[in-house]
């Protein structure tokens, strides 16, 4: 599941992996920050809360959304592979600025939207430069190869950690949520140990990775994103480690980024916030 290609002279669409738990009720800078490279005002967004159990879900996003200024945000009540090939739901992505991926458990995510009419038509609109982001499981299942579940804790061990195919808007980055609150580096770096070529991005919670049309990540929130580059790994023991033990990883770099911090997944470099950006 590659990226859907780019036609023309046309440009990528934002994507924006979101660590869970973003602000709603106060500043809301996130949620703010999505809602302008979708359009802004003139945002037409679409909500996706299939990861979600919770009826309200996908109506709560309607109003936060209207509230921040979009001219207008539908829920999409897709909760089974038949809801996934509608017509109906499918003429409403083709018309977004901005499509919006709630939380909750992304295998539902997977099982139920994978391999769909309606995973098919998220990558193209992305390609064609519609934004696409998502909170918690919606940031998780935005990259190719996605971290279903794993162990915690600061370690990487063999075995512990299970990965499943995303959506696929991207194959440079790998997504980890609630990253520094859930005590997830471990289980990221296991994730690297298996696919060095892919840059992995743990997020803060109230933490977005705004990765625009040229792949450079700008940092947007209150927390801080974790980057994790193995591009240069010169050892791992994965292949020979026996399941639970701990695995060795050699010349893999690591950045801490907060606020106005930026990535290039191209050059594979960090840039830190200007002095009062991330005050």
């Amino acid at each position: 599941m590659s990226p859907s290609k780019v036609e023309g002279d046309k440009k990528r669409g934002y994507i924006v992996p979101i660590g869970g738990a973003e602000d709603k009720e106060g500043q809301a800078e996130v949620l703010r920050e999505f809602l302008r490279v979708s359009k802004g005002e003139k945002a037409r967004i679409v909500i996706i809360p299939t990861a979600s159990k919770l009826e309200d879900t996908g109506r709560r996003y309607e109003k936060i959304f209207k509230k921040l200024g979009a001219d207008e945000a539908k829920a999409l009540p897709v909760f089974n592979r038949d809801d996934a090939g509608k017509t109906e739901w499918l003429d409403y992505l083709e018309r977004a600025t901005g499509i919006f991926i709630t939380g909750g458990n992304q295998l539902r995510l997977t099982t139920i939207i994978g391999g769909t009419a309606m995973a098919k038509a998220i990558r193209k609109a992305n390609a064609r430069g519609v934004t696409v982001g998502g909170t918690s499981a919606g940031a998780a299942i935005l990259s190719e190869h996605m971290i279903a579940y794993g162990e915690e804790g600061n370690t990487p061990k063999a075995g512990k950690v299970s990965l499943a195919p995303g959506f696929g808007l991207t194959n440079r980055i790998m997504i980890d949520q609630h990253f520094r609150q859930r005590d997830r580096l471990g289980r990221l770096l296991s994730a690297l140990a298996y696919n060095p070529f892919a840059v992995g991005v743990g997020l803060d919670e109230d933490t977005a990775a705004f990765i625009n049309p040229d792949r450079k990540i700008t940092v947007c929130g209150a927390g801080a994103i974790t980057i994790v580059d193995a591009s240069e790994l010169t050892h791992s023991s994965i292949a020979e480690t026996k399941e639970g033990r701990p695995v060795c990883l050699t010349n893999v770099r690591l950045h801490v980024l907060t606020h106005g911090g930026t990535f290039d997944l191209e050059t594979r470099k960090a840039t830190a916030p200007e002095p009062g950006v991330d005050d």
